[in-house]
């Protein structure tokens, strides 16, 4: 789609809507198919979904144009500005808030009581590209002193990356590893029952995060941008709390801009991070 395309003919091609896998993407799926519909009805354009293969593929895709929009967390909207010029058109709204932390997790049975107490243990990130699975819980430890290089492997004895935040605290309740970095609500995200809750603490907190949202591709017509940007601000209420809350848990949708995201870009520099 060019600028010089008009509504009606921006409206007979659909949309297509790249999702982050940062829960299990089955479910995501399912749920990002209700939301493209009622996102459709909203915008006046027709919206079809499918969930990318990791975190680097959304900023693929975003980038070589098979995306014409993609749900992206913080640090995949600033390496997708930076590689592919994709600009944010609305920021989640998450549990009332805009912001959000990444904590380092680990078993209250496990006798762990600091983040010190983590060395030579297993530890288990989300994907390279995850703002609060593993970009902010490396700065963090880097500004500690605890990790060198930008190499996890020089504090912990093994880092596996799980792919998914869901995958994350269930490899922390199993035993598999000793600590996993995620973000501030992942046990009231996935785990239901509140025993399993209580087995969980954590031992070390980031700054702030900005939520993200959805970014637009480059070169969008910009007609499309200003009435998907609309929907998603009418997004919210009783009438699509259900499909929201499949969509990452969120409530809602708020107007965004390209400067609030300057802390991530500082945390994405300090890692030195590229996209594959």
């Amino acid at each position: 789609m060019t600028c010089g395309a008009g509504p009606a003919r921006a409206a007979d091609k659909p949309l297509h809507l790249v999702l982050t896998p940062s829960q299990k993407p089955t479910n995501l799926l399912a749920g990002g198919e209700q939301f493209a519909k009622a996102l459709g009805e909203l915008a006046g354009v027709s919206v079809r979904v499918t969930v990318a293969s990791d975190y680097a593929a959304v900023i693929e895709a975003l980038r070589n144009q098979t995306a014409d929009l993609a749900f992206v967390h913080p640090a995949g909207y600033v390496l997708a500005n930076r590689e592919a010029k994709a600009m944010i058109l609305a920021k989640n709204q998450w549990h009332g808030k805009t912001t959000f932390t990444s904590r380092i997790y680990v078993r209250k049975e496990s006798g762990i009581k600091t983040v010190e107490d983590l060395r030579g243990k297993t530890m288990a990130f989300v994907d390279p590209a995850s703002s609060s699975g593993y970009i902010y819980p490396m700065v963090l430890l880097i500004q500690k002193g605890l990790v060198k290089n930008r190499d996890p492997k020089t504090f912990f004895r093994e880092v596996v990356y799980s792919g998914g935040h869901d995958a994350s605290i269930r490899a922390l309740l199993n035993g598999h590893v000793d600590a996993i970095a995620s973000f501030d609500m992942v046990r009231e995200q996935y785990l239901k029952d509140p025993a399993e809750r209580e087995r969980v603490t954590w031992v070390a907190e980031t700054p702030e995060i900005p939520e993200a949202g959805i970014a637009a591709r480059a070169g969008l017509d910009p007609a499309v941008f200003a009435r998907v940007r609309t929907a998603l601000i009418k997004m919210r209420g009783p009438a699509y709390a259900e499909i929201l809350k499949k969509m990452y848990d969120i409530d809602g949708f708020e107007a965004a801009d390209d400067k609030e995201y300057d802390p991530v870009r500082q945390a994405v520099d300090i890692l030195n991070f590229r996209p594959r």
